[in-house]
């Protein structure tokens, strides 16, 4: 994905009853703020400003757009614009929500509300570098998700496709509870002109058909980037892009490395969102739910493993001391 090169909005910026604090987020696609309404009450506002067809030099308002490059700006906005009207109707606690948008600057914003908490992404590298192990809970794992697809129901019943999950875009609030961010509709508008316009999907994310030009997308394609998602809830980095798997396909490997740390059955269904095949996918976010939701024996972690194992020893010493006769052997384990 491109990254982006405009300059943000200047801090202290009035613009239609907001009052810009910072910038907080960027991607190749738009630009995201902290501001203020006139209530005082706490705000994020998203730019739409595609780098790939944009230039906004510092202390400047409105982007600069080359002639051939306008119809393609116009027809993202224009997208976008009506991304938010639909997301404004969505009201659901796990979809982000859209309060406003506007025009200004030869652009388009959308207000949403501002919620304390981190993203998904950070959760991981932040327990990824200090090396826990599972990186994150099979439980966690499974809850979360399962919230995850509750709003994403929810988007699919409004007609609306994400088309951009991953964990950067699933953002947890202070109490862990999930929202679904940035939804990627004007980014797939403008993947109608790949001679013009960066490709806007996220490598080890995307499935096969967001390669391909007018490729058919449906819930299949939400599915495989959940799948995407939660290997790197356990593995702490994304599936290999799905170039490099149509040649040499290395994720069940990764898979098996997981034997241990997390169920069978989670396991199974991770492999089930990432078939490359969408028709071998799970049919319907229902059908994923379902199948997250099922009770399964979770093996405790390891740190709880060797909690108890040290005990077990503890005892068995225990016994052996007091009865020297049992022929019972302790053995270190040293595994």
């Amino acid at each position: 994905m491109a990254a982006q090169n405009n300059a943000p909005l200047p801090d202290g910026l009035q613009i239609s009853g907001y009052r810009i604090v910072k910038k907080i987020a960027s991607g190749g696609f738009s630009i995201v703020y902290l501001a203020y309404d006139e209530s005082g009450n706490a705000v994020a506002i998203k730019e739409y400003l595609p780098s790939s067809l944009t230039l906004r030099q510092p202390g400047e308002l409105s982007p600069q757009i080359s002639a051939p490059n306008l119809p393609v700006f116009r027809m993202g906005l224009k997208c976008f614009f009506e991304e938010g009207r639909a997301l404004a109707r969505i009201s659901h606690p796990n979809v982000v929500s859209v309060i406003n948008f506007f025009r200004a600057n030869d652009t388009v914003y959308m207000v949403m509300a501002y919620e304390s908490g981190r993203s998904l992404q950070d959760h991981i590298l932040r327990r990824r570098d200090s090396g826990e192990k599972p990186l994150l809970s099979e439980r966690f794992i499974r809850t979360m998700f399962s919230q995850v697809l509750n709003g994403l129901r929810e988007v699919h019943a409004n007609k609306l496709l994400h088309l951009d999950l991953k964990p950067a875009n699933i953002y947890l609030r202070i109490d862990g509870t999930p929202i679904l961010l940035d939804f990627g509709a004007a980014r797939q508008t403008l993947r109608t002109d790949l001679a013009k316009v960066y490709p806007m999907y996220t490598p080890g994310f995307a499935p096969p058909e967001l390669y391909v030009k007018n490729g058919s997308l449906g819930p299949w394609t939400d599915i495989y980037s959940i799948g995407a998602a939660m290997f790197s809830s356990m593995i702490g980095a994304p599936p290999p892009p799905v170039e490099q798997r149509s040649k040499i396909d290395k994720v069940d490997g990764y898979l098996a490395k997981l034997e241990g740390l997390y169920s069978p059955e989670l396991i199974k269904v991770v492999r089930w969102c990432l078939m490359l095949d969408p028709l071998a996918r799970p049919p319907s976010v229902f059908t994923l739910q379902k199948a997250l939701q099922e009770a399964v024996a979770v093996a405790p972690e390891p740190s709880a493993l060797m909690r108890f194992s040290k005990k077990l020893r503890n005892v068995w010493a225990r016994l052996e001391h007091n009865n020297p006769k049992s022929g019972i052997t302790i053995q270190e384990d040293t595994r």
